[in-house]
């Protein structure tokens, strides 16, 4: 200290007096925030819903989404019923209204369109229509738009004609489906035989876009033979886009369930940041390492609150949409209600309830679960504890 000028005390001094002001500044600031999110959205299983007609069987119950009347609508995958249950095959559209009870369903091989080999996404987009893709590994190369009555009004792609991730024509084993109101823009999960989402225009079908993990190139590559090393930040290139959602303020949230992560998204494809959800599951005991399958969002203005689905370990996790921070997560692995066995897609209805699907069927065990269940939203309060 007796080497410094005056002038140097001085500027000690200050530079002291301004590092503790941020501090003291600093510790509030994280206390609000903590305190802003110390409540939470909470949830109560409701065993009774749906009301399935009981002439008809479900197969494995692949996605949900909702729409403008708050109405229910599943899909599922009636070819992986039994043969003894042939006869009492539901159509794999079903809409139900929000108390559970059946209003129609419809779907199936049809005139002018290529229906999906097997059944995955669907979603209704802000003008009503519905779209539906597959993920049969050698056909479903398609979306197809329908009305809520089934006619049909638009297909993209073709049945058996994916050329790879380069192929703006085709898809490849499309996952799922988000229509942004803002842009008039359908958002593809193109993830499992590609590795990207795409982008194209929900009226014409023209191709406006594609982008692959962190935003770059999405490439025609096959995972190494073995384990390999992975990098701090996980895999250049997508394992499986199997969700891809777009929240009201234009942030694309990608889930990448092989990749066991979540990336976000600008809607023009700049990378912003990920999360990894269950990143220690690995194979087998994990189901091959798949953990983020889907998300949903809350339904308050902001959409505070991000829902993760996590399919191999039988969780939903709620997250603080724009930290990404997980704040609690509800189920386990299990085939009784409330948990879940291999979670696939899910939704929020508007009055922010949670629905969710499974697609594991075994036979042997009960026919568990072919299965969506609702999860109704009982308002805010700390989160529960583990």
């Amino acid at each position: 200290m007796k080497n410094l000028s005056w002038r140097g005390i001085v500027l000690l001094t200050l530079a002291v007096v301004v590092i503790g002001g941020v501090s003291w500044v600093a510790a509030p600031l994280a206390a609000a925030s903590k305190a802003k999110v110390g409540k939470v959205p909470i949830f109560q299983l409701d065993p009774s819903w749906p009301k399935i007609p009981s002439k008809w069987v479900l197969g494995e119950v692949s996605s949900v989404t909702v729409d403008a009347k708050d109405n229910i609508w599943l899909l599922h995958r009636p070819r992986t019923l039994r043969p003894a249950q042939k006869s009492m095959m539901a159509p794999p559209v079903l809409e139900f209204d929000n108390a559970g009870n059946f209003i129609k369903g419809w779907g199936g091989p049809g005139e002018g369109y290529e229906w999906p080999e097997s059944e995955h996404g669907i979603y209704i987009d802000y003008k009503g229509f519905v779209w539906i893709g597959g993920n049969e590994p050698k056909k479903d190369a398609q979306i197809i738009k329908f009305t809520q009555d089934g006619k049909f009004v638009m297909q993209i792609g073709h049945s058996g004609q994916s050329k790879g991730n380069q192929d703006t024509a085709n898809l490849n084993r499309p996952a799922d489906v988000f229509v942004y109101a803002k842009t008039n823009e359908v958002f593809v999960a193109d993830g499992y035989g590609n590795r990207r989402v795409i982008v194209y225009d929900a009226d014409t079908g023209a191709y406006k876009r594609m982008w692959g993990a962190f935003g770059k190139e999405p490439k025609d590559v096959e995972p190494a033979a073995g384990k390999q090393p992975e990098p701090e930040d996980g895999p250049a290139q997508y394992n499986n886009v199997h969700a891809a959602r777009v929240s009201d303020d234009g942030l694309v949230y990608v889930s990448d369930r092989g990749g066991k992560r979540l990336q976000v998204f600008t809607v023009d494809g700049k990378y912003l940041k990920q999360v990894f959800i269950g990143r220690s599951c690995e194979a087998p005991a994990c189901g091959n390492g798949q953990t983020t399958a889907s998300t949903a969002f809350s339904r308050d203005p902001e959409q505070r609150f991000l829902y993760v689905a996590d399919r191999s370990e039988g969780h939903v996790f709620v997250l603080d949409r724009k930290t990404l921070e997980t704040l609690y997560s509800f189920g386990k692995l299990g085939m009784e209600p409330g948990n879940f066995n291999i979670l696939h897609h899910m939704t929020t209805d508007l009055k922010g309830n949670l629905y969710t699907t499974e697609v594991n069927d075994n036979f042997a065990r009960g026919e568990c679960c072919r299965r969506v269940q609702k999860f109704v939203y009982k308002g805010m309060g700390p989160a529960p504890k583990e």
